[in-house]
């Protein structure tokens, strides 16, 4: 067993003594303006759009306000989106005026980020005139209250998603995102420029910037500054999208497995059969991981095309060394034992 691997069979990917393969995780809590959020959902400003660049939001989460409007306050969280829609504009203009301004005004005075409202309903004029006084923009939206609340979410999962940067190179491989780690010159970049001419998509080399954007779901991309290019040892940089055309490439993939790839070490074991699946933790997550040793004449790139394509017939069910193993048993060594067995 490989003195990385822990007691559950899996790799702890960020002990790296020293590699420089690991990556920091920042600490520090990420924000989002409200204008970017704006524009990127396509809202409108009706009241406060001076203050929605000095507005920033920090939760994904986003909260409609039905509780709070009818007086139950306890659990309101201010750093929270309010979203109204039909049910709480409904509610609203069944009240009187004086008691829907009280309402409201309670619900403003306790302080919140901004409030949307959905499916272009018409605001109420005390909602814009709240809005002013206590400096919360007030948005509108065109789109049904269920879908605004499931995109906003989603994209600010994305946006605020705990995140880290590590020493490797990402490629999308029949479909599956292979993060190919390893220590520098071992032949990532080699390895990935050879992927791309058979077919598949590159979509960071050198420097990944993972993020989790769920419990499950780990996705990664390249650093702006060098998006779309790859450097190879004695050619220098490359840019993959102008020479092999834009289906070569690919802005982000989500991470369903990780190679290593390591210098062949004379006298090492190496995983042969395929029973123990080896697992990388990355950002709390477990990814399956497979280590290749590295030497001359081994076809890395097929080989990587062969693990990404065990690994998702395992998430489909199938594991071919679990079926080797039923075949020995219930075959079970040929008379006097002479037999080929992976066992024997």
């Amino acid at each position: 067993m490989s003195p990385d691997k822990e007691m559950d069979g899996s790799v702890n990917i960020e002990d790296n003594n020293g590699s420089g393969e690991g990556g920091a995780l920042s600490e520090a809590p990420y924000s989002v303006s409200l204008d970017k959020i704006i524009s990127e959902m396509q809202l409108t400003v009706l009241c406060g759009g001076e203050l929605t660049s000095q507005v920033l939001i920090s939760t994904p989460d986003l909260n409609r306000p039905g509780l709070e409007i009818s007086g139950y306050t306890e659990d309101f969280t201010r750093d929270r989106i309010q979203l109204m829609g039909n049910s709480e504009m409904l509610y609203l203009k069944s009240l009187d005026e004086d008691v829907r301004r009280q309402k409201l005004a309670k619900l403003f005075e306790m302080g919140f980020p901004c409030l949307i409202i959905a499916r272009s309903l018409e605001p109420f004029p005390e909602m814009l005139s709240l809005g002013e006084k206590h400096g919360i923009p007030v948005l509108g939206a065109d789109i049904a209250t269920t879908a605004l609340y499931s995109e906003l979410n989603r994209y600010l999962c994305v946006q605020l998603a705990p995140r880290k940067t590590v020493h490797a190179g990402l490629v999308e491989v029949y479909g599956e995102g292979v993060l190919i780690r390893g220590k520098s010159g071992v032949g990532k970049s080699e390895t990935m420029l050879e992927l791309i001419k058979r077919g598949h998509r590159l979509v960071a080399d050198d420097i990944v910037e993972i993020r989790r954007v769920s419990h499950k779901t780990l996705v990664g991309s390249a650093p702006d500054v060098i998006r779309h290019l790859i450097e190879i040892r004695g050619v220098g940089f490359v840019d993959v999208k102008r020479l092999y055309g834009v289906g070569a490439v690919k802005m982000t993939e989500n991470i369903q497995l990780v190679i290593q790839l390591e210098k062949w070490v004379e006298g090492k074991e190496y995983e042969r059969v395929g029973l123990e699946d080896t697992y990388t933790e990355i950002l709390g997550i477990k990814v399956p991981c497979v280590t290749i040793p590295v030497m001359p004449g081994r076809n890395l790139a097929v080989i990587v095309e062969a693990a990404t394509m065990n690994n998702r017939q395992k998430m489909m069910g199938y594991n071919a060394a679990q079926e080797l193993n039923k075949r020995v048993f219930e075959n079970g060594a040929p008379e006097g034992g002479s037999g080929f067995s992976p066992y024997y």
